[in-house]
């Protein structure tokens, strides 16, 4: 991919290896991913830093989730030849670029991320008075940010998140994107366009220093994106010069707004480890079946001659993600008129849920069976992804006079 367009184009997530996946990860994460990998530049990595934030007692089941999570990812199709795929403690160059970022970042900003006190609440019985847990949301920033990744998949409680690491690229952008004539520079990397787009370029740039119209902004950094011509430093100095500012180093990331649906429990509360209401990607079909078979239904229906209401039930929340639309009318016709007893409607959910699982575990045994092979693909988008991030931390030592001068 082209530089300069590498970074709008690029998609980066990860996921924290504390536990065998289950179905709210699947519809709610992997499904996203299998679309995006089609879409965009992916970098999907194994989060077992950001495990330990929480989980620093039990790194026997970070290291041990971590693979079986890579494995899970493989089986349910996420492809090494569209996205890459890797763990990041194996690039400390996420650790340096945190630790560059926390010298700069004031630490109210910090504070003030909602998850912060939220999590603390939810997790009263760990102790998360620690630095770790604190910096956590920086680490995702760096993340992000040494990938110069344009887009950042969450849900809409993840937001605050990705604009925290918009807020610290533009601090680190003014604080050390002021390179030594810096508009010298840009002058002479717009003559490298073409005389007819760096007149457009002038044009849309003066529309928004002079009348703060963003889409003559947007028009410029379009213009920018479609350069074939212009080498990464002197894309980032255009960007900059657009908005006055100086050289972009680290882009500003976007939240991709996710839409997925809400993934139930067993007992209708959100799918959560931490519940102990969830359905494993690879359990075992009769276990499944057990639990759903199980599963609590509308208190109302003591008996099966009384009438229930599916909007009362959590088997319905499945049924809504499983059946189709003629299977919900007999839900909701047969379970109001008590025609249909609760098992005969479990049925249904059942069936769909082990015949979406099939494939998924036949695919996960051909992994595990090759553990080479999966040691492999992580190797070769680690390899991958340290050469992305190796190229953003050497402009990054540069702009803060990290290297050599002798």
């Amino acid at each position: 991919m082209n530089d300069g367009l590498a970074h709008s184009q690029r998609v980066l997530s990860g996921m924290r290896p504390t536990g065998a996946l289950h179905l709210g990860h699947y519809h709610g994460v992997l499904k996203n991913w299998l679309r995006l990998q089609h879409e965009y530049e992916c970098f999907f990595f194994v989060a077992d830093w950001h495990a330990l934030t929480t989980e620093y007692d039990n790194k026997e089941v970070i290291a041990r989730s971590g693979w079986e999570m890579v494995i899970d990812w493989l089986a349910v199709g996420i492809d090494p030849a569209a996205a890459t795929l890797f763990i990041q403690s194996r690039l400390p160059e996420h650790a340096e670029l945190h630790l560059l970022l926390s010298m700069i970042t004031p630490l109210g900003w910090l504070e003030r991320v909602p998850t912060y006190k939220d999590q603390q609440e939810k997790l009263r019985e760990k102790d998360l008075g620690t630095y770790g847990f604190l910096g956590y949301p920086l680490l995702q920033s760096a993340d992000i940010l040494i990938y110069r990744a344009g887009l950042v998949p969450v849900g809409e409680d993840q937001v605050a998140h990705v604009e925290l690491t918009r807020e610290v690229a533009r601090r680190f952008n003014h604080l050390y994107g002021r390179e030594p004539e810096f508009v010298a520079r840009a002058e002479a990397a717009l003559k490298k366009i073409g005389k007819k787009d760096s007149s457009l370029y002038l044009e849309l740039r003066r529309h928004y220093q002079e009348k703060g119209d963003r889409e003559a902004l947007a028009l410029a950094r379009a213009l920018l994106e479609r350069q074939q011509n212009l080498g990464l430093p002197d894309r980032e100095r255009l960007f900059g010069y657009l908005e006055g500012e100086g050289r972009v180093i680290l882009p500003e990331p976007q939240a991709l707004l996710t839409q997925t649906p809400k993934m139930p429990g067993l007992d209708g509360q959100k799918m959560s480890k931490s519940y102990g209401n969830t359905i494993g990607l690879r359990e075992d079909p009769q276990a499944v079946e057990k639990k759903l078979r199980t599963m609590p239904t509308d208190p109302a229906r003591v008996r099966r001659s009384d009438p229930g209401d599916p909007l009362k039930c959590p088997v319905w929340e499945f049924h809504r993600i499983y059946s189709g639309e003629a299977t919900r009318a007999w839900v909701m016709d047969g379970c109001r008129s008590a025609g249909i007893g609760c098992l005969e409607c479990k049925q249904h959910v059942i069936d769909g849920v082990l015949a979406e699982l099939a494939p998924i575990r036949e695919r996960a045994e051909k992994f595990s069976s090759n553990p080479g092979e999966v040691r492999k693909i992580i190797a070769e988008g680690c390899e991958k992804a340290r050469t992305v991030a190796g190229q953003t931390m050497q402009e990054v030592r540069q702009a803060l006079g990290l290297v050599d001068i002798i």
